[in-house]
Formats: C-alpha cells, structure tokens, sequence
C-alpha cells in the first residue's frame, strides 16, 4: 500500500522538510512538506530529487573484504572481528596518533559522531577528521577567540533585516539560510530594502542585487580592511555598541587609521566611491552579513573572517534587530578546542591543531605519508567520500594506497571505498531514526529526529550500531548490569534513574555512555540513535532547558523525556526551545560578555594586508594566467551525496566551466567544445560554457562531479585541480577560490580523460 510520509532533504545543511510516497519499499514521489516549521513548504530540485540517492547500482548491502584488486562479501562477524584485531595490533605497536576517525553525518546524519567519536576516544585517539574543517574552521577560529567559544557563530536576521550583504555568498543556489530564495527575492524585491553582493562574478544571487561588487578574485580581505577604514576614518562606526559591548577596540583603531583605502579598493578593481556609499549604507542601515566559501575558501581565509567581525562589531550589527544572532541549539556542531592548551592534539607531520574538535582533511595525506614511526596507518572513514570531496586528489589516493588499515563505512560503494581494505554497508537516511544539528535559527530552536521511511536494505545497519559492535570486540566496555537492560523497557525515568547510580558507580561509565545507551535503551526503542538522543536531552545544559520553558515545556526533571516524547510525535519537526531576545548577547562565553575585536595572533597579517603585498600575491602566473574557482553551487550538484547520474536526466551536461567571451575569444575557444583545465596539481578535461555571468580572467568549475557510478565516469573531478598545500596557515582550510590554471582546447590526437 502507498502512502505519505514525513521526512527531512539530507542533501545540504538545510535539511528541508519533504513528503515521500512510499510503494513497495521504493520512494515513488517526493514532495515539500508544508507542515515543517522550519521550511514551511520550501526545498530544491535537490531535495525532489532524493530517491536517486536511496536507489541505485552502488547501494551497499553487505559487508565486503579486499582480497588482491577484487572484493569480496563476508559476514558481519567476520568483517568485525578482524578489523577490531588490525586496529589492537596498529594502535598497540605504533600508539593512539596512528588511528584517525573520519566523518560525523555529513549533510543528513549526525548521531554516528556520538559513536565514532567515542570509538576514536577509547582507543585514545582525538585524531577526528571531519567535511567542516574543509570550510569552516578559520570563522570557527575567529569565533572562539571573539566570543569565547569556536562554536558560537552568527546568523543573519533575514526576516527583519533591510540590508543583506552577501559576501562569496550565492545563496540562490547554495542556501545556507532557512528558504533562502524565498528571503532573496522577498528582499531583491522590496524597494525598501537592499540586496548587496560582493562576487567576482554575476552569479544567480549578484544577478537579484540592487548592488553588485564584482570584487577582483582572491581580495576580500583587502576590500574589508579598506571599507573598515572608510568608515572609521569617516567616523561612521557606533560609538555607543562599542562602548556597551566591545573589548580590544581602541587597540585595533591604528590598523585602519593609517590606511589609505583608495588604491586598495583600486586594486581590488572596484569603483571607490560605489564601495565609500556602501560604506555609508553600512552605517546607517538595519543590515545583516552571509559570507560563505567565497570567503571561506579564498585568500587569506581566517584573517577575512576576522575582518568581517571586525566589520559587524564597529557597526553595532551583532545581537542587533535585523543584525547578526548567535543561533540557540540543542547541540552544538563540534566542540570548543583551543590550541594555546599545553595538553592539546597537534597533527604530528604539519602541526595543525583541532578547531571546534576537527582536524582538518587537507593535511590527512601528508600525516599518512609522513616518515615518522607514529604516523597515522588506520583511518575509518564513515559516511565520508575524500577521494572526491577533499582537495588533492592525487594525493589522498597515494596516500590511502599505504595505509595499513582503511575502514569505510557508507551507503554506497564510493571511490573511496574501492581503496578499502573493509566496506560496512550503513543504512541510508530513509532507513534509520537520524537527524542534524544544523539548522540554526533565532530566537526558536528547532529539531527534526528523521525517521524510517523505507526498510533498510538486506544487511545494512546504523552507524552507531556497527561502531557498538566493533566497541564490543575491542573490549572497551564495563561490564553492564542485566538490572539496566531490563529497565530500558520500562519506564524510562526509572531507567535513568539506574542509569544515574550505574555511572556514578563505574568511572569508566560516563566515556561510553553512547554505547552503554544503544546496547539497554536502543534494544527497547529499536534504534542506537533514538537512544543517543534521549541520553542528550537528559543532559542539555541548562542555557538549553531555559530555552525550552520559553518554547512551553515545564521544568523538571521529566523536561527531557518530555522533549524527546515531542520530537517523536512530530515528524515534521517541531520549534522545542526559543532564546531569550532580552538578551541576545547572552550565549556569548567571555568573562564579561563582551565582543572581543583584538586577536594578538592576527594584528600583523591584517597589516600585511596593503596594496604593494597585495600586488604580488594577486599577481598572473605566465603558465596559469586564470583564475579557477574550483566549486560552483547550482540545482544539479550536491557534493557527492548523489551518486546516480540519473537524478541529472534532461540536463545536457551539468559539469561545465564558465568563461567570460572575451576570454573564450583570446583563446579561440567556443561553447560547448571540450577544454583542458590545467594546474600546479594536474589536468581535468570539460565542456566550456562561454556565459557573460563569468567575470574576464575568472572561470568557474562545479564541485562533485567525477564521480564513477557502473565504472563510467560522469563530469570533470575539480579536486584533481586543486593541492591540500595551497591552503590557510592557521585553519588549513584549502584555497580553492582561487587556483592558478591555464585553459585550452583539446588537439586532435589529445582525447578525454578516462575513469579515474
């Protein structure tokens, strides 16, 4: 029988709300869903288009064992036992740092992290990998040192704000806010409001602006220290939000009072007095700031982040109506790591520190490669895919080649599984109880716990569940009471109860508690993530349980079964805490909830930042006289999530390269032939689409493509473009926004690039 059901998109950080039909185990049709709160009947083409990622040819239904270059099926106890044996021999030869935890949930799911990450812990390891270290961990970075935790983040008030300045931000295809087109044309649209974007070029969101600065590829951070001093030197900044609120101010004062922003801006390309009237803009409007991998992935990463702070600190925009908020949660997306800590994990080869608990994928390589006794030589990768979506990679494949030990644990059987020495079939997220912790809105706070909508196929299992198990073979559990496991299908207050005095009697109770769950609770509930969730609610903090008595749960100590009986009667998802508005610098964790503008570390890079330094480190490579900006959001990518081409039926050929005519022309290059991308890294070979939207000098190449499905290949792999070198010197976050390249056409005797 078919029938509707209510589930979640996992294809990007928005997870919007979706409608699936459901026959015969298949999704036959899927829908918005008008009943979510959150997206409110909004999602993409990519969200519709979710059945191709539950079915297709590289679903993985059985645990597989590499036997010479061939795979072969094996029983989950054979598969467990022997990969529990590998990593006791690796870690008790060569120590903890030769182990690396790679994944947490990526776009859809992110309760394997409670597992995974105590898996990596018990075997005393901190070597976590994870996709935001790729992107964010420079603003992560930034956060930490400004409002005294890597976590806490802003969010722009697009509901009420009247000026939204977008930053290497193309919203209209990446979201990254909640209904994001439905804001961008609502405000595009809205004479009394404005849509500024700053992009190289005219991208989907820049076409909707009523301002577009075509800002030069790779000088962001020139272009915020020039408009920091116009309006400084113009005497536009608040006064009052600054003395209310802000530390460190009159130390960074200098950086911009003796800074001349005309050749700056000049050199940025840009018309000085267009940039000096969004300056004044700035200070006179209700505005709010998006920035998103532009920034992120460009030149001078963390310091950019730190100046768009600086930015909305001196304008008074953060916990201001229409401003910046930091976002309430339920959990945060990664923990508060700090590397001035003695004690702290470094990676052992390039020396970078975690940023919000992540290490960061583009030094994995270089850590495997290394030539020292504890190097990393077993990684277990889980619901990740580096061989296409991390930079360089050449290099991850050398790299894997050597690994003593190479775990995966996916859907499907991606490029990176066919470097496995195990592939674990995991459920897909239409098959388990899962969710996120993305979605960040202000004031509510909002969860969605994503349940089955299909069976899960023939042997696949929840993350959580494959990692309880292997926890089991490893022997790293205290022993658990038969008392405990009969309550966990009882009532559940009585259960925490038990399991109260059972932790407070075992140390080592409280570093599994994750597994202590899934094995007494999870049996009752039918799902290790259920079990996690409920663990978490009954010790959210309590910022978090003040937050739920707005939103109209009682206190008690029956508030968090009560919240996770909520969650569970809805579906669709539900609002179960609203932050205090009153206060909406409340979450910020510095001593005297104030914003911190001065980062000691930083002063010297913001002043490097001048037109002669600048001048050199944009200048054109005689070899690579292009720009790449290796990534394009768009409706028919979704990093590697998708892994039937099918799901682009009716579109010609979504992997092109964008080029301005007058570029295309100087080449003598026409739409639709087949060109050669060159780098430092390697050569790709895609369509050219020759379009005015590209900006002279600058090409533009989409991220996910070169994927291998039924050992064909489908679009150019930009990864292979790119180096895990050429990248940020604090965060490491890779460069990808601006790559060097060359373009060219294809000679007759030259052909197109085989399957990887």
């Amino acid at each position: 029988m078919s029938s509707w059901q209510k589930t979640s998109c996992a294809c990007c950080a928005q997870n919007c709300g979706l409608e699936v039909m459901v026959h015969e185990n298949r999704i036959t049709k899927v829908r918005p869903d008008r009943d979510n709160p959150r997206s409110e009947g909004y999602c993409c083409r990519k969200g519709l288009k979710i059945a191709h990622y539950q079915h297709h040819e590289d679903r993985l239904k059985r645990p597989l064992k590499r036997v010479g270059k061939d795979f072969k099926e094996i029983s989950w106890d054979q598969a467990l036992d022997e990969i529990a044996e590998k990593l006791k021999s690796t870690v008790g030869t060569y120590g903890p740092k030769s182990l690396a935890y790679m994944g947490g949930g990526g776009q859809g799911c992110h309760f394997e992290a409670a597992f995974g990450v105590r898996l990596l812990r018990g075997l005393g390891s901190h070597y976590h990998y994870n996709a935001l270290a790729q992107e964010l961990t420079g603003y992560f970075w930034v956060n930490g040192r400004a409002f005294g935790r890597q976590y806490l983040g802003t969010i722009p008030d697009a509901e009420h704000t009247d000026m939204l300045l977008a930053v290497g931000w193309n919203g209209w295809m990446s979201h990254q806010i909640p209904q994001a087109r439905r804001h961008l044309k609502r405000i595009s649209e809205d004479p009394d409001k404005l849509l500024v974007v700053i992009d190289p070029r005219c991208s989907e969101t820049a076409q909707r602006a009523d301002i577009h600065l075509a800002i030069r590829p790779g000088a962001d951070a020139l272009l915020f220290r020039s408009m920091i001093s116009i309006i400084l030197q113009e005497g536009w900044q608040n006064d009052s939000y600054i003395a209310d609120h802000v530390n460190g101010f009159e130390s960074i004062l200098p950086w911009f009072l003796d800074f001349d922003p005309r050749p700056a801006i000049s050199l940025c390309q840009l018309d000085y007095h267009q940039v000096r009237d969004v300056c004044q803009l700035l200070s006179t409007r209700k505005w709010s700031c998006h920035s998103d991998l532009g920034i992120l992935m460009g030149r001078h990463s963390t310091v950019s982040s730190y100046l768009e702070l600086i930015l909305l600190a001196i304008c008074g925009r953060i916990g201001a109506s229409g401003g910046n908020f930091i976002p309430g949660h339920i959990m945060p997306i990664g923990s508060h790591s700090d590397e001035r800590d003695p004690n702290a994990w470094r990676t052992v080869a390039t020396d970078f520190p975690a940023i919000m608990g992540y290490f960061p994928p583009n030094v994995m390589p270089e850590e495997i490669l290394a030539d020292k006794t504890d190097r990393l030589r077993a990684v277990l990768v889980s619901g990740s895919n580096p061989l296409r979506s991390y930079a360089d990679t050449s290099a991850y494949e050398k790299a894997f080649n050597s690994l003593d030990l190479l775990v995966v644990v996916d859907v499907a059987f991606t490029e990176t599984a066919a470097f496995a020495h195990y592939v674990l079939p995991a459920r897909s997220a239409y098959e388990k109880w899962d969710g996120t912790f993305f979605p960040l809105n202000f004031p509510e706070i909002f969860v969605q716990m994503r349940r089955p909508v299909v069976e899960a196929e023939e042997e696949c299992m929840e993350e959580g569940e494959i990692y309880m198990r292997l926890v089991d073979r490893l022997g790293l559990l205290p022993e658990i009471p038969q008392a405990l496991y009969d309550s966990a299908f009882g009532d559940r207050m009585n259960f925490g109860m038990q399991l109260l005095a059972f932790a407070q009697s075992e140390p080592r109770a409280m570093k599994f508690m994750p597994f202590i769950l899934g094995k007494t609770l999870g049996k009752a509930l039918g799902s290790v993530n259920l079990a996690a969730l409920w663990g978490m609610l009954q010790v959210a903090p309590k910022s978090f349980r003040e937050n739920a008595c707005r939103a109209g749960f009682i206190p008690g100590v029956t508030m968090g079964d009560e919240i996770f009986k909520a969650i569970l009667d809805h579906p669709e998802g539900i609002w179960i805490g609203k932050c205090d508005t009153s206060k909406p610098l409340n979450e910020l964790h510095t001593e005297d909830k104030r914003i911190n503008v001065l980062i000691p570390e930083l002063a010297k890079a913001v002043t490097n930042i001048e037109v002669k330094s600048e001048e050199i480190g944009l200048g054109m490579n005689r070899d690579y006289p292009l720009i790449l900006a290796a990534g394009r959001h768009m409706d028919y990518n979704a990093n590697t999530i998708m892994r039937d081409p099918a799901w682009n039926e009716g579109k010609s050929d979504p992997c092109t390269l964008i080029m301005h005519p007058d570029d295309a022309a100087a080449l003598n290059l026409r739409d639709a032939q087949t060109v050669r991308v060159t780098t430092e890294a390697g050569s790709e070979d895609i369509q050219l689409e020759v379009s005015d939207a590209a900006r002279p000098g600058h090409v533009v190449m989409p991220h996910g493509f070169g994927l291998v499905h039924s050992g064909q290949k489908h679009g150019a792999n930009v990864n292979r473009l790119t180096r895990s070198s050429n990248r940020d010197p604090i965060a490491a976050t890779p460069l990808h926004r601006f790559v060097p390249c060359s373009v060219k056409a294809l000679k007759m005797s030259e052909t197109v690039h085989q399957p990887d």
